[in-house]
């Protein structure tokens, strides 16, 4: 995934999102906001572990991107208050790279790794035995005289972070004790979120100005932020600094964000099936290849929401527009036989 997208809607995450989702980001769970099964059962997983002083079992978050995986693992080990060693699985090249951060690893701290999906088989190894019997598997010498030595290591939680919980193996998956899937958010959680980021910002905001920003962000609360900031800035230079409804309409057209969040990228793509391929169904390569996208990123940034708008369907032989999509863009829908 691109984490350098230019889009505006992207939620995979920009350059200049670090330096500001740092301070915006919640440090507690009542300070999460949303999610409210997956803070429930981290609560009380987080509650008994720490009555029993024992490590928390290792967490593996999965869902979307810019939904707050990353968040999630700063709370955990915040919750638990313990340090919180971050990496992510492309970064980790060899296996001893793995061994020596988990043998520096203090007594029940938060290991995060971030795209772990993408951690190569042999690192994978090593985790296995780290993550149940809290032990690394180390092999001394070469060839006829090579021995197995096993090495303690603290007890710690594993705090694993995936977009693609699919491509996870059998063998990591079954190690995780918790397992939580986050899913976009509703408007009122983004609103609020909104709202708690304007305030952090020390930018004056009407409520109206935050709702319709919510309902643009498309469930993600860190497009909502980004879309916050870019408000921000049109108010300043073409306002008094204050975002009304007014100005936050007028910013977000001057972006080509519509009334449901879609930007130009999303408008072609699904023009592209309608206009170019009679609705569908069209295949991910084909597609790719007439929008000039790469196909990873209509699959993991594009489909994710207008799925859930309910303009696009994923079927056996490809990409299809949905009746409310020609609703949407003003298409005459043409009939579609059985065969």
């Amino acid at each position: 995934m691109d984490v350098n997208d230019p889009r505006l809607v992207s939620a995979a995450r920009a350059d200049d999102d670090a330096q500001y989702e740092a301070g915006l980001r919640p440090r507690r769970l009542d300070d999460y906001i949303g999610q409210d099964r997956v803070r429930e059962n981290l609560q009380v997983s987080i509650t008994a572990a720490t009555k029993r002083g024992d490590a928390l079992d290792h967490v593996l978050v999965y869902g979307p991107p810019g939904l707050g995986k990353t968040t999630l693992a700063y709370v955990i080990a915040n919750e638990l208050g313990v340090p919180i060693r971050t990496t992510a699985g492309p970064v980790i090249e060899k296996p001893g790279d793995l061994a020596g951060i988990l043998s520096n690893l203090q007594p029940r701290e938060v290991l995060f790794i971030d795209e772990i999906h993408r951690m190569a088989p042999a690192i994978e190894e090593i985790l296995y035995p780290a993550m149940e019997d809290f032990e690394l598997d180390i092999v001394i010498g070469q060839g006829p005289g090579a021995r197995s030595v096993k090495v303690p290591v603290e007890r710690f939680t594993l705090v694993g972070a995936t977009t693609r919980a699919g491509l996870l193996t059998s063998p990591l998956r079954a190690r995780f004790g918790i397992v939580q899937r986050l899913d976009f958010y509703t408007v009122a959680d983004i609103e609020e979120i909104v709202r708690r980021s304007a305030r952090i910002l020390d930018v004056p905001m009407d409520d109206e100005a935050a709702r319709e920003m919510a309902s643009r962000a498309r469930g993600t609360p860190r497009v909502a932020n980004r879309l916050l900031r870019r408000v921000r800035d049109f108010a300043e230079v073409r306002a008094n600094g204050r975002i009304t409804l007014e100005v936050a309409r007028a910013a977000l057209a001057l972006l080509e964000v519509d009334a449901s969040g879609l930007d130009e990228v999303d408008r072609r793509l699904m023009l592209t099936i309608i206009d170019k391929f009679g609705g569908g169904p069209v295949g991910l390569n084909t597609l790719a290849a007439a929008t000039s996208e790469e196909p990873d990123a209509i699959e993991d940034m594009h489909e994710p929401y207008l799925i859930q708008l309910g303009l696009l369907e994923r079927t056996p032989r490809g990409r299809l527009a949905t009746a409310r999509a020609y609703d949407y863009f003003g298409r005459i829908m043409p009939a579609r036989g059985l065969f």
